[in-house]
Formats: C-alpha cells, sequence, structure tokens
C-alpha cells in the first residue's frame, strides 16, 4: 500500500511538471524612441519640482510608450531617452511616425547648473546623438 501511495505521488508530480508549459520568447522588446523637442524652464528654483515636457516620435503602430529612462551620469547631468515596448511577433505593424507629447516631474535637488541629454536617434555609424540643454538653478 505505501509503495502504490508513493508511486502515485510521484506519478503526480511528474504529470503536473510536464502539463505545464511556459513559453521562453517574449512577444515584444524594448526600443528607444528619437524626442524631437522638449519644453524647459530658463532656469530653476532649489528643491522644487518642474514638470518636463517632451515630444518624441512613434514609428509604428506596433511601438507603445512606457516610461521614460532617465540616467545620473553626473551630480547634474542626466541622460534622458522615452523608452517603448515594440512588439515583435506582429507581421501586419504599419509606419505611422506620429509625434506624441507627455511628461515627466524633475525635483531640483542641487545648486550647479543641470546638463539634460535627451536621445535623438542615432548616426550612420550608429553612435547615440543627444540635444543637450543646460538649466541653470537659481542662487539665493
Amino acid at each position: 500500500m505505501r509503495n502504490l501511495f508513493a508511486f502515485s505521488m510521484m506519478l503526480l508530480i511528474v504529470l503536473s511538471f510536464t502539463g505545464c508549459s511556459l513559453e521562453d520568447t517574449e512577444n515584444f522588446r524594448f526600443v528607444a524612441f528619437p524626442i524631437e523637442s522638449v519644453e524647459l524652464p530658463e532656469s530653476f528654483e532649489l528643491n522644487e519640482t518642474y514638470e518636463i515636457k517632451v515630444k518624441y516620435l512613434r514609428g509604428s503602430d506596433c511601438a507603445f510608450f512606457e516610461g521614460f529612462d532617465i540616467v545620473k551620469e553626473e551630480t547634474t547631468v542626466r541622460n534622458v531617452a522615452a523608452i517603448g515596448s515594440m512588439l515583435s511577433d506582429s507581421d501586419d505593424c504599419k509606419e505611422v511616425l506620429e509625434e506624441v507629447e507627455t511628461s515627466f516631474n524633475f525635483i531640483v535637488l542641487y545648486q550647479d547648473t543641470y546638463l539634460f541629454k535627451f536621445y535623438t536617434g542615432e548616426d550612420a555609424e550608429g553612435e547615440p546623438l543627444y540635444l543637450e540643454i543646460e538649466v541653470p538653478v537659481n542662487a539665493y
């Protein structure tokens, strides 16, 4: 009886693992959208929050905005990219070249001038290109 119970449990465990199959492939990939233009104030005030408006180029109806990747390169240098997901298993994607506006909030934490480097695409050699904008912080 004990052997039958052990055999039944082993069979149940084996069947439960073989009955489930999780796909290892994803149906999307992340892409960086080229930023076309940015609205920034002429200067910042320390400890204030600012809405930074960004227009990016959505190139396909299979691409969807996910958010911003903001990387702190140095104390007051920020690399900014608009990130999207692109469906990779769809054969009927159409080129749209749609300019989309969105925004993110930025809190000024340092007194030094900020340098924003917004990703605008790549050059002929595949090197990233940036729109660089400096914004001074008003001193008290």
